[in-house]
Order: structure tokens, then sequence, then C-alpha cells
């Protein structure tokens, strides 16, 4: 099939650091090469890909200290693919909601991988507009703000498998990774390691948003040799990061629609200690992976049984359930439909 991949413009394809989406975006643009198929990635020129790339900016938006609304960016970017749009066999957008308008007007052949919250009432009602628009799910939790909207299938992320090796043995530390935010709760993941009486590493990152928060309420609590901040890391570093922890905590306190950061544990071998939030008792198979939690009480007493968790196990439900190879599978099934029924969003 000839399929076009658009990726936002904040990060490059893959990030050179943290980025959810464009790191998902590359693992499938990758495996739909090797399984044969034309792929053009529209993206920032940075990016990195066997497929076709069309850079839409020179560098990553977030790279580029002279841009200051990334949105003008996407909007001449959608722009340029609509116009396009007649080389591809489907467009698969990862970028909300900003092409809408046009791929619901002109009938284009897309699909559209939702990535982020779907909660906010503004986002409600903005996707309520467009129900007729193709969706994709990272889980079925995602979908519960907006239950009515046109979901064409629920893919769960994959990761390619020799990505992270698997590490049977865990190390003496617990591990915090992403993004540090208030609905992260890295706040949280120091007074469970504390009470744990384990020491915590943290590696994240802090956006200019969340800074404020993070010098606050988070840099006061690290104090002593127990708790680490080391920052944002790269893939290399954060193969070796959470391979040799004993345990990973994503104590998070919001709808988390997918959460990699579970998958990429799985693939060390390394369990996860995680809040019953959004998608969490989705993605992870309690007391199998790690524990599944809703108390800092029960995630104390998680650590303390960790130790009781098979590490062999996590990596055998990665390979079983998320690996790329499964996920780009699953897309050229929704393509394939997709590209087959593009009347459905011509509007009368």
């Amino acid at each position: 099939m000839k399929v076009a991949i658009v990726s936002p413009l904040i990060e490059s394809v893959p990030p050179k650091l943290y980025g959810g989406t464009e790191r998902v975006v590359s693992y499938l643009c990758e495996e739909l090469v090797r399984q044969g198929h034309d792929v053009t990635l529209f993206a920032s020129g940075d990016s990195i890909t066997r497929a076709q790339l069309r850079p839409m900016v020179e560098r990553s938006l977030r790279l580029d200290r002279s841009c200051h609304n990334p949105n003008s960016h996407h909007v001449v970017m959608v722009d340029r693919i609509v116009e396009a749009a007649s080389e591809f066999d489907i467009l698969h957008f990862h970028l909300d909601y900003c092409h809408f308008p046009l791929v619901r007007r002109l009938g284009l052949p897309s699909v559209t991988t939702m990535h982020g919250r779907l909660d906010l009432p503004e986002f409600v009602h903005t996707y309520s507009y467009f129900h007729d628009v193709p969706l994709v799910s990272i889980s079925d939790a995602q979908r519960a703000p907006i239950p009515h909207n046109h979901w064409v299938a629920t893919i769960h992320h994959g990761l390619p498998r020799d990505l992270y090796l698997f590490q049977p043995d865990g190390g003496s530390y617990l591990a915090f990774i992403g993004r540090i935010s208030p609905e992260k709760r890295p706040d949280r993941a120091i007074a469970i390691a504390r009470r744990a009486k384990m020491p915590l590493k943290i590696a994240a990152k802090v956006d200019a948003v969340d800074r404020e928060y993070f010098e606050a309420q988070i840099r006061p609590l690290i104090t002593g040799a127990d708790v680490e901040f080391i920052g944002e890391i790269d893939d290399v570093a954060k193969r070796d990061f959470i391979g040799n922890a004993r345990a990973v905590l994503f104590p998070i306190d919001w709808p988390e629609p997918f959460g990699l950061v579970m998958i990429e544990a799985m693939a060390c071998g390394t369990p996860v200690i995680a809040w019953r939030c959004g998608s969490v008792p989705e993605i992870m198979v309690d007391g199998e992976t790690g524990y599944v939690v809703q108390s800092e009480d029960e995630a104390v007493e998680a650590v303390a049984r960790v130790h009781e968790l098979d590490r062999r196990r996590c990596r055998d439900v990665f390979e079983q359930r998320y690996t790329v190879e499964r996920m780009a599978r699953n897309y050229v099934d929704v393509y394939a439909r997709q590209a087959g029924s593009d009347e459905r969003l011509r509007v009368a």
C-alpha cells in the first residue's frame, strides 16, 4: 500500500530524547517499510527514516528557538498533504484534530490515531462535532469521554523486539521515567520509595509549562542520596536505566491513554507498579507484569513483593502483545478497510 504517515512537528522522528507520539510513529514507519509498503513520512527535516521523508520544516520545532507558534506550521503542513493526497491509498494522521475539516469535506481516505487525553471539555466538544471522522484509539479506556465517535479500531502500541534487551536480574533501585508534571505524580513516587526504603532514580523531562511545578513542589523533595534526579535521557541510556531497576513506578493521577513506559519495562523484564487509572488495567497483567494499585499503602506493599514476580514472564507478555510487528499488521488491516470506504466520510 502507499501510505502517508503524518507526524507532529514538535519533535523529530524518532525524537532525540522524550517524545512518545513521534517514537511510536518511527517504530510504525520502519516496520511498514520492512513489511514492503510504500511509506512517505511527513515530518521535520531532522527526522531519520527508511521511508521517503518529506520535510515540512527544517528541524523539530522544540529545538527551533525562532518558532513561537507551532500551530502555524501544522496548518501549512495539512494543506500540503491534502494537495498530495491523490498519491496515496491512505493518509494516517497523528495530529489530533487540525486536519478534520479538510478530510471530512473532501472525503479523503484517512485514519487518525489519537495519542492524548480526550476528557477535557473543549476536546469533547471538538471531537463530538467531528464524530464521523475515522479514529484509532490506543486503548479502549481512551475512548470513554467520546464513546460515540467513529472508532475503527483500538491498536495498542508496539516496540521493536530488539529495542530493549531482557534483563533477568533487577537492581537495587526504583525508577521513575518520562515527564515531570502534576498528573504523573513524581511526588508520589518519591514518597513510595522512601516508605519502602529503596533508592529512587528519576529520569524525566521538565517542560517549560511544568518548570514552576518542578521547582516549587518536586525539587525540595530531592534531598539526600536516596532520590537522584538524572534529567532527560536518550534511548541508549533508557535501556540500562529501566533494565537495571528493581521496578518502575508509574503512580499516575490522570486518565492515561496508553503509557509507553509500561511496555518498555515489560520488554526489559522489569515489573511496573502502576496506579489504577486510564489504560493501566488494560495494559498491565496484574500479578504478572507488576502490580496495579490504588493507594500509597498498596504501592509500598507491592515494592516489598516485587521480587516474587518472574521477570521472564514480563518479557513474554511483551512478546505476545506489544511488538511492532503486531502493531503494524493491525494498522494495515485498518488501512485496507478505510482505503475502500472513503465514501462514508462524504458530507451530503
